[in-house]
């Protein structure tokens, strides 16, 4: 069975009026129509008890990496993440880049000898899936030098994914007017994807 995860980074003031989250739920249902018998495995930042990686976190992931100790709890995100066939991450667009719980879980999926491996030409991917989708709103309009997007799509090559796709929804702030406009041609976008994906 084809598994989807799911990385819900909608952390908003709006609850359940999220613009992100409104992205997610147009992705997720023209998924779930065009691919009945996919698994959604979903994974809640806000719910997820993660502090970030301090020096002796990280000798204690390192020495468990060294040993092969991959099944040790550390390393279950990381799993979960290397054993997707598909992937999409939906958080806002926030301080140019993302939410830190965003940024925390990353550290936790960035496991050296299991997403990634270093040889003597670069860094390897060593994740299964084929494609990522990142999905954002912000209040600016986007620009090439968006970092969230970017970031994504650094990570994707990085883990080995070969296809990344986004769709950004900007300029939520600065043109208020124009919001359910912006939000409509957005939200028709992450259904194109996600009936696609």
């Amino acid at each position: 069975m084809e598994k989807l995860l799911f990385i819900d980074g909608c952390v908003s003031q709006r609850g359940p009026a999220s613009r992100t989250r409104a992205l997610a739920d147009a992705f997720l249902s023209a998924f779930r129509e065009s691919h009945p018998g996919a698994e959604v495995e979903t994974v809640r930042l806000e719910t997820l008890d993660l502090k970030p990686f301090l020096p002796a976190a990280l000798d204690g992931r390192d020495a468990l990496a060294s040993a092969g100790a991959f099944d040790a709890p550390v390393f279950a995100l990381a799993r979960q993440f290397r054993e997707a066939d598909k992937i999409v991450a939906a958080a806002p667009f926030w301080d140019l880049s993302f939410p830190a719980a965003m940024r925390i879980y990353i550290e936790h999926i960035s496991a050296n000898g299991l997403t990634y491996h270093y040889e003597s030409d670069g860094c390897h991917g060593d994740c299964r899936a084929k494609r990522l989708a990142y999905l954002t709103s912000g209040g600016d309009f986007e620009k090439p030098e968006s970092l969230g997007v970017l970031y994504w799509k650094q990570l994707s090559a990085m883990f080995g994914v070969p296809r990344f796709d986004y769709v950004f929804a900007g300029g939520l702030d600065a043109e208020p007017a124009r919001v359910p406009e912006l939000m409509r041609t957005a939200e028709e976008a992450a259904r194109r994807l996600g009936r696609e994906f």
